[in-house]
C-alpha cells in the first residue's frame, strides 16, 4: 500500500476514534474540486487498455463517465459517518451507485467490490444491493422476495427495494443523497426523504466507492462527517 493510502487510512481511523470518544468531528470533503486525490480507480478494461478512463474532473465536478465500467474507490477506510452526496444525471436518466463498507475488489462478476450498494439509478434511488455483504430491513419478504432466494452472490435476490420511488428530481437537477453508516445500521435519505433503513449489516467499516455503470453522472459534493456510535445497550 502506498504512503498516501496509509496516511488516509490512519486519518480515517483517527476520525472514527474521535467520534466514538464523543469529540465533535468536523465535516471533511472527499472531493477537492480539482483532481481525484484520495481516490483510486478500479476499471477492469484498463487491465488491457491503460488509456481506459471511467472517471474525470470537469469544470469543478467529479464525473463518472459511465463507460468503461468500474469503480472509483477511496484510499481510506471509514466507519461511523454521515456521507452527503450531491449528484445529477445531466442528459438522460441513468444508473450509478454509492458503495459503503467496500473491501475486496472485483468480488462479484469480476467487477463489483464486496460492499453494500446504495442505488442511484433513476427511479430507484435508495435501493440496497447486497454484494457479498448483507443487511436486513423491515418487511423483508415484500421488499426482497421469498427468503429461499435471498443471498449476496450471483443469481441470488440481492436487491432490497426502497420505501419510495418519488423522491428524485428531474434529469438535469441536483439530487442530495445522505447516507448514515453507523455501527451495523445504514440509513438513506434522498432530497430529505428517508428512503431506506437497514440493520444488522455484516460489515461496519470499509472504503467508499462510486460506480461507472453505463451512464454519465456528475458529483458536485461528497462530504463525510464522522458520527458517534451509540453506546452498547442503547
Amino acid at each position: 500500500m502506498s504512503v498516501h493510502r496509509l496516511a488516509g487510512v490512519g486519518l480515517a481511523l483517527l476520525l472514527g476514534t474521535a467520534a466514538r470518544g464523543g469529540a465533535q468531528a468536523a465535516p471533511r470533503s472527499l472531493f477537492n474540486g480539482h483532481d481525484l486525490a484520495g481516490w483510486h480507480a478500479d476499471v477492469p478494461a484498463a487491465d488491457t487498455n491503460p488509456k481506459a478512463r471511467a472517471f474525470t474532473v470537469r469544470n469543478g465536478l467529479l464525473v463518472s463517465l459511465g463507460e468503461p465500467r468500474g469503480h472509483l474507490i477511496t484510499d481510506a477506510v471509514y466507519r461511523d459517518y454521515r456521507l452527503e452526496v450531491e449528484y445529477r444525471f445531466s442528459a438522460k436518466p441513468g444508473n450509478a451507485g454509492v458503495l459503503v463498507h467496500a473491501s475486496a475488489p472485483r468480488a462479484l462478476y469480476k467487477m463489483f467490490p464486496r460492499s453494500i450498494e446504495v442505488q442511484m439509478e433513476s427511479g430507484n434511488a435508495g435501493d440496497f444491493w447486497c454484494i457479498l455483504e448483507d443487511i436486513h430491513v423491515p418487511d423483508m419478504e415484500r421488499r426482497r422476495g421469498p427468503p429461499a432466494e435471498w443471498g449476496t452472490t450471483e443469481g441470488k435476490a440481492r436487491r432490497i427495494l426502497n420505501l419510495t420511488d418519488d423522491s428524485e428530481k428531474p434529469v438535469g437537477q441536483w439530487n442530495r443523497m445522505v447516507i448514515e453508516a453507523v455501527g451495523r445500521t445504514v440509513r438513506v435519505w434522498v432530497n430529505g426523504t428517508l428512503v431506506n433503513a437497514g440493520t444488522d449489516a455484516t460489515a461496519d467499516h470499509g472504503q467508499i466507492a462510486l460506480q461507472s455503470e453505463g451512464s454519465e453522472v456528475e458529483f458536485r459534493k461528497i462530504v463525510l462527517t464522522p458520527m458517534p456510535r451509540p453506546a452498547a445497550g442503547r
